[in-house]
């Protein structure tokens, strides 16, 4: 603790955004380069260093939180990435992307802002990149050991990585074009940059990790005939099959899933294509669905130039503060955030019939009506209560030219082929079932993630990956070597 009264004199100071009006003309990350370190030090003094720290709990990764602010607060950012890639392989990721259940769990938190957690994770990250801190680890030996791991999202590549470095010879398939997942097609530019993962990559290539993609297992290859080539297979494709809403005039055209329009914006970004054929440019468009996956399509909408994006969510408008009766510290409450797509949107007035920003608060969609060319050009909705009742005579109608449904996802695609052929058994929410060591029905078939968890955050992908590695370990070589961080039930904190 190198500031005991860092907590007192020091207030909250997170990344400063990108103004508004500029950032919202690329698909740059939103934050003001070079603005962290000057601030992350003292950040990181606010840390107390507490007798039990719950952010390790709230933390899936179990993440050495105390231990590397007090190392950031001395800046010594190399025993910092050490402590930090102890238990994360992809930091860069979770200090972008993740939500921070740490910072819910802080015990500053119980009457104050929290410890900018996330901050202090992405500084360290990027720092120790900077300084070549973090060099590929090519293991020692081969076990003669060989294991195929089906997907290439967090969940695949942390499997991947540390199997990899534990001496077993790994190849990861991947249906895609390029290696990444939901990391490459799905996440937008714009809240992470696929520099970060392209070395990431290079630096799995460099110890050995072996990248098969355009590769559909159950499709361009068999799964039988995978699992006959290697000793140990992990299913880790995700939780890809996206939810339906089922009301009248779903089948117009112009209603699409938010993973089909969102992987083209990245392709764009890519280079691949110079404008994107489902493009909201001149378009009003309506998102169905109030999570992160509806927060995506509303930054893209807006980057792509529509005329007007509305998200319509349908849970009610959130407190500002945490209700600690109903959410009490420290699990991760239910509050009213503003991502940086929602900052965007409020600022530029894009969804001029919004509640806040750019959210319809308990709107359930009734039904959509469109043209005589069969194409979508509004959206009817009526207001809803807390047990999802209808408020009689608050029905209105949205213009929608473009409609995205970001409903969440059920479970693991099924078109490939893969879990039939593999014979995998499922429960009733369509994940893959598994036993405690992570292995499936068939022997030496591992799932883990999404497609056996069911849809979850990223530092839960990677822990799962980790942990997944760890039983595919023992059961190769019989020895308890590699760190498992959860288990397979394991389900965040919940009052």
């Amino acid at each position: 603790m190198a500031d005991p009264k860092g907590f007192l004199t020091t207030p909250r100071e997170e990344w400063p955004r990108r103004p508004v009006e500029k950032r919202v003309r690329d698909w740059d990350e939103v934050y003001v380069p070079g603005a962290l370190l000057p601030i992350i030090s003292g950040q990181a003094d606010r840390c107390m260093d507490c007798g039990i720290p719950f952010c390790h709990d709230a933390c899936p990764l179990g993440n050495l939180i105390p231990e590397w602010n007090d190392l950031v607060s001395r800046e010594d950012w190399r025993a910092a990435s050490d402590r930090l890639h102890a238990t994360n392989n992809f930091p860069e990721f979770t200090g972008r992307l993740c939500p921070a259940p740490c910072e819910a769990g802080c015990v500053l938190a119980i009457n104050q802002p929290a410890v900018t957690i996330k901050n202090v994770e992405v500084a360290i990250a990027d720092r120790a990149w900077a300084d070549g801190f973090i060099p590929p680890r090519p293991p020692d030996r081969l076990s003669g050991k060989t294991v195929a791991v089906i997907g290439s999202g967090p969940t695949g590549l942390a499997a991947a990585q540390q199997l990899t470095r534990a001496g077993h010879t790994v190849a990861v398939y991947e249906r895609a074009d390029r290696i990444g997942g939901l990391l490459r097609y799905g996440i937008p530019a714009f809240k992470m940059e696929r520099r970060h993962l392209d070395r990431r990559l290079e630096q799995m290539r460099a110890e050995g990790t072996r990248f098969r993609t355009s590769t559909a297992v159950g499709r361009d290859v068999g799964a039988g005939e995978l699992r006959a080539r290697y000793d140990a297979v992990v299913v880790a494709t995700g939780a890809t099959a996206w939810r339906e809403l089922d009301v009248p005039g779903r089948e117009l055209d112009g209603i699409h899933q938010a993973m089909e329009y969102l992987p083209l914006a990245d392709r764009v970004c890519e280079g691949d294509l110079e404008v994107s054929p489902l493009s909201a440019a001149g378009k009003h468009v309506v998102i169905v669905g109030g999570g992160d996956t509806g927060a995506d399509c509303l930054g893209t909408a807006v980057r792509e130039g529509a005329v007007s994006v509305t998200q319509l969510d349908i849970y009610p408008l959130p407190e500002a503060e945490r209700d600690e009766d109903v959410e009490p510290w420290p699990t991760y409450p239910k509050v009213y955030r503003l991502s940086a797509a929602h900052e965007e949107a409020r600022d530029l007035r894009s969804a001029p019939a919004a509640d806040a920003d750019a959210r319809l608060f308990a709107a359930s969609t009734l039904r959509f009506t469109g043209d005589e060319a069969g194409h979508v050009r509004a959206l009817h909705l009526v207001e809803v209560d807390e047990r999802r009742r209808v408020r009689p005579g608050t029905g209105r109608t949205l213009p929608a030219d473009l409609v995205l449904l970001a409903l969440g996802f059920s479970g693991p695609d099924r078109h490939d082929g893969l879990v039939e052929q593999l014979g995998l058994a499922l429960d009733p929410r369509g994940t893959i079932t598994r036993g405690p060591d992570f292995a499936t029905n068939v022997p030496g078939v591992y799932a883990a993630g999404d497609a056996a968890r069911g849809q979850s955050l990223v530092v839960w992908a990677i822990a799962e990956g980790r942990a997944v590695a760890a039983a595919v370990d023992h059961w190769l070589t019989g020895a308890e070597r590699l760190p498992s961080p959860i288990g397979p039930y394991d389900r965040p904190m919940t009052a």
